[in-house]
């Protein structure tokens, strides 16, 4: 990695802290618990077609928490994601 993109990510991850913190795997599978695949009615492994979104997204200060997780398409997934990136484009201030 070239020394100004190490420089600019030690700055990012200094400046917010949020984003050096890794994703919470364990809401994910209690989410995945709770609401077994939409394809294939399993709470584990891979759901075909299907991705976990965050309702309202970790950048706007989503909670990473399986209350505020649900299944949606890969499409779906995609669009909202698309719209979602306009909405908060500061990181969140922990």
């Amino acid at each position: 990695m070239a020394p100004v993109a190490v420089a600019t990510l030690v700055f990012f991850l200094l400046a917010y802290p949020a984003w050096a913190t890794s994703r919470n795997y364990a809401a994910k599978a209690e989410f995945k618990r709770l609401n077994p695949c939409p394809a294939t009615a399993k709470k584990r492994g891979p759901c075909p077609g299907w991705e976990i979104d965050h309702v309202v997204p970790l950048k706007c200060r989503g909670d990473d928490l399986p209350a505020n997780m649900q299944w949606l398409t890969v499409a779906d997934h995609k669009d909202k994601t698309r719209r979602e990136a306009r909405l908060c484009i500061h990181p969140p201030a922990h």
